[in-house]
């Protein structure tokens, strides 16, 4: 999904499955913890029922409403962790298994030169 959306304007757009059946309207947006990039939306599915978490990785905002690359029966089978509270790591971890969603490793730390070994300094002639 595009991360330079705010997510604040997220809320309240209606929400559609991969084959363009309506899931319902955003309810919430949750943030990553460490980059405060939206990461889950919470969909409201019905009047009376309850929300569902969506990745926003790999949905889409198209024309105003928010496209969601899974069937409408998964997302309502959604494990439920209630809005409104922090999802913690482990609850996470069960949406992305839910979704069938790997998590990417985290990238590896770079190489860096933090200076030269020493008797190894450039000789000048």
């Amino acid at each position: 999904m595009q991360t330079d959306i705010d997510p604040r304007n997220l809320i309240g757009r209606k929400a559609f499955d991969r084959n363009g059946t309506k899931i319902g309207t955003v309810d919430e947006v949750y943030l990553d913890d460490a980059t405060g990039v939206p990461e889950w939306a919470a969909i409201r599915t019905g009047l009376f029922t309850r929300d569902a978490f969506v990745p926003l990785e790999p949905s889409e905002l198209v024309d105003g409403t928010l496209r969601v690359p899974f069937d409408r029966t998964l997302i309502k089978d959604a494990p439920d962790f209630g809005v409104g509270r922090h999802l913690s790591p482990d609850q996470e971890l069960q949406l992305y298994h839910h979704y069938g969603l790997d998590l990417a490793a985290p990238p590896a730390s770079p190489d860096r030169d933090f200076g030269r070994l020493a008797g190894t300094e450039d000789v000048e002639a």
